[in-house]
């Protein structure tokens, strides 16, 4: 079995009036927020896949199915301390995350350390263990018109 384990993870939430919008941990200051079954935070879902991908687990929605009622409204946060402990109850540590968030509005960048020392504690890891970056869609699709947001991430496992 390889002591290396890379994972990838996608997710993307329609925007949608009078919700909170949560990044990575972090609620933005906005009219509008995610739709979506927990607090539809789409960074750190896109993590949740990644980490549990490269465990070769099932997906975030195996773990915290949209039809629960135990997981409406949910902070992601726990979801992913979840994911974190049991990738790690089966014998691998979280190495490094990268992850980029595509979004129109709101603006991200001054956001990013905030969200990187969410991440980090919800994680366990350093926030320079964590990559993040922010990027539009340039105008192009859903995402460009501003309607959704969405992100991509990896994750590297090392086998205990």
């Amino acid at each position: 079995m390889a002591r290396f384990r890379i994972g990838h993870g996608y997710d993307i939430h329609r925007i949608v009036p009078g919700r909170p919008l949560v990044l990575g941990g972090v609620k933005f200051d906005t009219n509008y927020g995610l739709d979506g079954h927990s607090d539809a935070d789409c960074l750190t879902h896109a993590i949740c896949d990644a980490i549990l991908g490269a465990a070769a687990l099932p997906d975030i929605g195996h773990f915290f199915p949209n039809t629960d009622p135990a997981f409406k409204n949910i902070d992601s946060q726990v979801l992913l301390q979840r994911v974190c402990t049991e990738v790690a109850n089966q014998g691998y540590t979280l190495v490094n995350i990268d992850a980029s968030v595509i979004a129109e509005r709101p603006k991200i960048y001054p956001r990013l350390a905030d969200m990187k020392a969410a991440l980090a504690k919800s994680t366990g890891l350093f926030p320079d263990e964590i990559g993040l970056k922010a990027t539009t869609n340039e105008g192009v699709g859903d995402l460009g018109k501003g309607i959704a947001i969405a992100a991509h991430a990896v994750a590297l496992l090392l086998r205990s």
